[in-house]
């Protein structure tokens, strides 16, 4: 299951987030990392499975960049610039908790000129 959010002008810069809190109960987040996939909309651009890594702030791929990262005990962000109109990404947050559990969702944002 994927979620979406809502969709992005290429010259915005904007946060997202994903709400850990019912995942984690008692426990909290110990880290996090974001990785993305591309599509532009209609037909897949990157091979399959093919992942392109966005886990630090100021990495760019297929022009759109992880600005920075951050994260609370139970909320995981990610502030989001550039990307290619008409293009679906596709981010995974990865989270590892204090217990060692580990988890991840899956977010979908379109880049629409707006």
């Amino acid at each position: 299951m994927s979620f979406k959010w809502p969709s992005k002008d290429k010259d915005e810069q904007l946060d997202y987030s994903v709400d850990w809190s019912r995942f984690l109960s008692t426990a909290t987040i110990s880290s996090v990392t974001w990785s993305v996939q591309t599509s532009e909309i209609g037909k897949t651009t990157l091979a399959s499975g093919q992942t392109l890594t966005t886990a630090s702030g100021s990495s760019v791929t297929d022009n759109i960049q992880n600005v920075s990262q951050s994260n609370t005990t139970t909320v995981a962000t990610i502030n989001i610039g550039g990307g290619v109109n008409n293009r679906e990404y596709t981010f995974t947050c990865s989270m590892v908790d204090s217990t060692g559990s580990t988890a991840e969702r899956t977010i979908k944002l379109v880049i629409r000129e707006k």
